[in-house]
């Protein structure tokens, strides 16, 4: 029995849309769809973990130290914002067509239909990506406020910025 020869590139094996939509949702914060779907050598993906985990230090220090950590106001909404870019890519790759799948991702070679898996887990990113991404923003924001409001009190006369002023002006004070 004689076997073919191995050529000296052997074609990429070929990348499961169902997979990689599933590992995004899954797994997509640590960066593993990108592995998957790039391979090891996609800087992307290295990156992942790095801002997850600062994500989750940010979760730490508002569990141990409250809400008045300023680290924390940072980076909490880094791990939304990580959460959130991995729903992005679980909808894109969940209802990118298998033909346009195929033709980025395997080289136009033809791979199984993804079926209802994909769209599946698109739905559910959509639910999980947009409630966290709603509470990162507003969490920010109010943060963001909380902090110009906290920075305008010394420089106002004792009240916060919006407040009337207890001290009158000169141009107010009417002599007797």
């Amino acid at each position: 029995m004689t076997t073919a020869p191995m050529s000296a590139e052997s074609p990429a094996p070929l990348r499961s849309k169902t997979l990689a939509t599933w590992l995004a949702l899954l797994l997509g914060t640590l960066g593993i769809h990108r592995i998957y779907v790039y391979g090891w050598r996609d800087p992307w993906a290295w990156l992942h973990p790095v801002f997850t985990a600062a994500g989750v230090v940010g979760v730490e220090r508002m569990t141990r130290l409250g809400q008045d950590d300023p680290l924390a106001w940072v980076l909490l909404p880094v791990f939304g914002l990580m959460i959130s870019q991995a729903m992005l890519f679980t909808i894109l790759w969940g209802l990118t067509p298998d033909e346009r799948w195929d033709a980025r991702h395997n080289g136009g070679r033809t791979s199984n239909a993804s079926g209802w898996g994909a769209v599946i887990a698109a739905v559910a990113a959509l639910m999980i990506g947009g409630s966290t991404l709603t509470g990162s923003i507003a969490y920010g924001g109010q943060k963001f406020f909380e902090w110009q409001l906290q920075d305008s009190r010394p420089l106002s006369s004792g009240g916060p910025a919006w407040a009337p002023s207890a001290h009158p002006s000169p141009a107010t004070q009417v002599s007797a």
